[in-house]
């Protein structure tokens, strides 16, 4: 079967490998649909630190199907059956996995990441995967391409959590790429009666006001923070998103915040330059609050695909091209392309 693959030295290959055998504890999926993350092409660039020297895996964490083969001693689910599998793997032992956030897990696995994922054509998984509940079953009314991407919209509720956004809430959702679109989207559906997206792509902005966004910015041809404060009568936006690896963003969202403010660092910086300047005060006196967010856990997956099947989200807005599996080298050459926001992957 062909497959994109990455080895710890970031050698990046489309190549045939073979399919994977199953234990009687395990389910052997047939993938349909999956999508290319940017943290599948920063690996290929990369690398990851949880790949261990020496070893190479097939990428994708974000991917659906049809279950191929059961192992014998599965019972709660059946051949043919359509699921999508939330992609991190906790220990099952440690506080963080008891209380249902394995993306938190000090010693999680992940597909993709430090095991076989689904930028193939099947994908063996785990009994504890199957066993920690990341094997959801699909509603048969959502499409294999709307259902891969419940894995991305999982990271973004979980970082909209902490904004507590409310019916009424000034919004700024810095960023406009893939996950960019989705935060605007959820934002609306939280019931944010103004919501300023900003990029220095004019073609991603559109795509912001297609989402749901009213106000947008080029922050390279405008001033972001004057145009926040001109729209809300100079007290700032009252939740903060930074979906961009950029630390003048971060920086420059404490003075664009409004007194009891949110900000969610959703975008993480550099490894390099992980350090930010910041005015202390602001938050001080304005009671801000700065929370961080990675990953999402198998219930925010669950959650997520509940959303999509509801029709009040609609990932369709974020797909701008297909690719059969045969394709998956063009398709990771065009998941590069600033212009485009998610690539999926087919396989039929």
């Amino acid at each position: 079967m062909i497959a994109a693959t990455i080895s710890s030295d970031c050698d990046f290959r489309v190549e045939d490998v073979s399919v994977p055998g199953i234990a009687d504890n395990e389910i052997l999926l047939k993938v349909r649909a999956a999508s290319i993350c940017g943290t599948d092409t920063k690996i290929i660039n990369n690398g990851h630190g949880k790949l261990a020297p020496g070893r190479k895996i097939i990428l994708g964490h974000e991917f659906v199907g049809v279950i191929e083969q059961c192992g014998r001693d599965i019972d709660c689910f059946k051949v043919g059956q359509r699921v999508g599998v939330a992609p991190n793997i906790g220990c099952g032992q440690c506080e963080e996995c008891i209380r249902g956030l394995a993306n938190m897990c000090p010693h999680y696995s992940a597909f993709g990441i430090d095991m076989d994922g689904g930028h193939t054509e099947f994908v063996r998984i785990p009994s504890a995967a199957i066993m920690q509940g990341n094997v959801v079953e699909l509603p048969e009314h959502v499409s294999f391409e709307e259902a891969a991407l419940a894995e991305p919209f999982s990271c973004v509720l979980n970082g909209q959590r902490g904004l507590r956004i409310e019916a009424g809430d000034t919004v700024l959702v810095c960023g406009a790429g893939p996950i960019g679109i989705m935060h605007i989207m959820l934002a609306g559906v939280s019931g944010a009666a103004n919501i300023i997206a900003a990029d220095i792509n004019d073609a991603r902005l559109e795509m912001a006001r297609m989402a749901g966004a009213n106000i947008t910015c080029n922050s390279m041809k405008g001033n972001l923070r004057d145009v926040v404060m001109s729209h809300t009568k100079n007290r700032g936006a009252n939740a903060i998103i930074t979906a961009c690896p950029v630390p003048e963003a971060q920086e420059q969202s404490l003075e664009m915040a409004a007194p009891y403010g949110r900000i969610c660092f959703f975008g993480g910086l550099k490894k390099d330059s992980p350090f930010i300047r910041i005015n202390s005060n602001l938050i001080h006196y304005r009671n801000l609050v700065i929370t961080g967010s990675t990953g999402g856990s198998p219930h925010d997956y669950r959650r997520a695909l509940a959303l999509i099947a509801s029709g009040r989200i609609s990932p369709r807005a974020v797909i701008s091209q297909t690719y059969d599996i045969s394709q998956i080298a063009d398709a990771y050459k065009a998941a590069q392309n600033p212009s485009n926001l998610k690539i999926v992957l087919c396989n039929n």
